[in-house]
C-alpha cells in the first residue's frame, strides 16, 4: 500500500480543525497527524510531525500563519504549504505568495476543493482559488495590455502557453488535463518547461507573471 499523505492542520478554531480532520482522513490516501492553534505551534509540530502537507491559516495567536509559514520553508525539505485564506485577506494572499506558499484555498470551500487541494499539494502541484487568483491580481498587480504575446512568454510553445492560461485560471495539473485531452503526465512536463523556461519557482509565480505581463487579465481569460 503506498503512503499516505500525511497533513498538519493549523488553525485557531477548533472547530476548523475538526472539520478538516473529519472530511480529510475519510479519504483512505490521506491522515491527518498533527494539528496546531498557533503559529508557533505550528512550527514546532513541522519538525516534530513531519507532514508533507501544511494547511495554514493566516490568523493565529503567537505567530501568524505568514511568518510560521516563512520560518518553515527556511528548513532543507519543507513541507508544502496550502494557505487558508478569506475574503476580506487580500494583502495577506500577496505575503504569503511572497514567503513561498504553493496554493491558496478558501476556508469555506467545498470538501472536494480541499481534498483536491492537499492531494495537489502532494504531488508538487498547487490548486488556486479562481476568486483568490482575480482578487489577488486585481488589488495588487497592474496588467499591461500589449500588442500580441508579452516578450516575457515569447520563449513559450503554443501548447505552453494554452497550459499558462489554465494554470492562471487557477486549475490543477489533473483539471488541465482533462481540458486540453491530454495524459497528466504530459502536463507535468510541460509545467515543468514553462517554470524553467521563464525562470520562476512554482506555478503560483506563473499565475501571477501572466497577470503581470497581460497575457490574462481577469476580465479577459
Amino acid at each position: 500500500m503506498p503512503e499516505k499523505i500525511r497533513v498538519l492542520i493549523a488553525d485557531d478554531q477548533t472547530l476548523v480543525r475538526t472539520g478538516f480532520r473529519v472530511i480529510l482522513e475519510a479519504e483512505g490516501d490521506i491522515a491527518v497527524v498533527a494539528e496546531a492553534d498557533t503559529g508557533t505551534e505550528a512550527i514546532r509540530q513541522a519538525q516534530l510531525a513531519e507532514p508533507d502537507v501544511i494547511l495554514m491559516d493566516i490568523r493565529m495567536p503567537e505567530l501568524d500563519g505568514l511568518a510560521a509559514t516563512e520560518e518553515i520553508l527556511r528548513h532543507p525539505n519543507p513541507p508544502t504549504i496550502v494557505v487558508l485564506t478569506t475574503f476580506d485577506q487580500n494583502e495577506y494572499i500577496y505575503r504569503a505568495l511572497r514567503a513561498g506558499a504553493a496554493g491558496f484555498l478558501l476556508k469555506d470551500a467545498p470538501s472536494t476543493r480541499l481534498i483536491a487541494a492537499v492531494r495537489a499539494a502532494a504531488t508538487g502541484d498547487s490548486l488556486i482559488e479562481p476568486s483568490i487568483t482575480q482578487r489577488l491580481v486585481e488589488r495588487f498587480a497592474e496588467p499591461a495590455h500589449p500588442e500580441g504575446l508579452p516578450q516575457e512568454l515569447t520563449a513559450l510553445t503554443e501548447r505552453e502557453l494554452d497550459v499558462l492560461r489554465l494554470i492562471a485560471r487557477g486549475l490543477s495539473n489533473a483539471e488541465i488535463a482533462a481540458e486540453l485531452v491530454v495524459a497528466e503526465t504530459t502536463v507535468k512536463t510541460h509545467v515543468a518547461r514553462i517554470l524553467t523556461k521563464l525562470g520562476i519557482r512554482d506555478r503560483v509565480q506563473a499565475v501571477v507573471l501572466a497577470y503581470e505581463t497581460g497575457f490574462v487579465t481577469p476580465h479577459r481569460p
